[in-house]
């Protein structure tokens, strides 16, 4: 068995949310679950198939969020794992939906940070042991801190 890493590329401007699943209808269930949370986000989806074809299944209704969804599919390639690409919205802004999609297994992350996938590879495949998302924290929040949190939650509208 060999541990890999590999660091996803996020476009500029973009959230994404990286998980697992367990079963074909997956895109399609993704795809309705956001859509129908908030129709005017822009996203790509990508569904790596772990058994039959074993294809990458993609939806989305913006081309650039698909090939982002799917060029990190193609660069991690472990079976069940589903690649979100938003725009125009947040994470916070669906994730309860997609925790709610019946196949959804877990998430890993949900973030517009730098992001790295820490795999193991055997001989049947590729499974993700865990994300690096960001960097290490550099200290400790004071008050000044704070004051930049709550404003810049009452600018994206989450408090008054």
């Amino acid at each position: 068995m060999e541990l890999k890493s590999v660091q996803l590329t996020i476009p500029e401007g973009a959230n994404l949310i990286f998980g697992q699943s367990h079963f074909i209808k997956t895109v399609e269930d993704l795809y309705e679950a956001i859509i129908n949370t908030n129709p005017s986000i822009e996203f790509g989806i990508a569904f790596c198939e772990a058994s039959g074809e074993r294809l990458i299944r993609v939806e989305g209704n913006d081309e650039a969020m698909k090939a982002a969804a799917t060029e990190n599919a193609l660069a991690v390639g472990a079976g069940h794992t589903f690649f979100i690409f938003l725009r125009k919205g947040f994470p916070i802004n669906i994730l309860g939906r997609i925790k709610d999609v019946p196949e959804v297994v877990t998430l890993f992350c949900a973030t517009a940070n730098p992001v790295q996938v820490i795999l193991a590879e055997s001989e049947q495949g590729r499974g993700v042991l865990g994300v690096i998302d960001g960097g290490s924290p550099l200290g400790i929040e004071g008050p000044e801190g704070v004051e930049w949190r709550h404003s810049l939650l009452r600018k994206f509208g989450y408090k008054r």
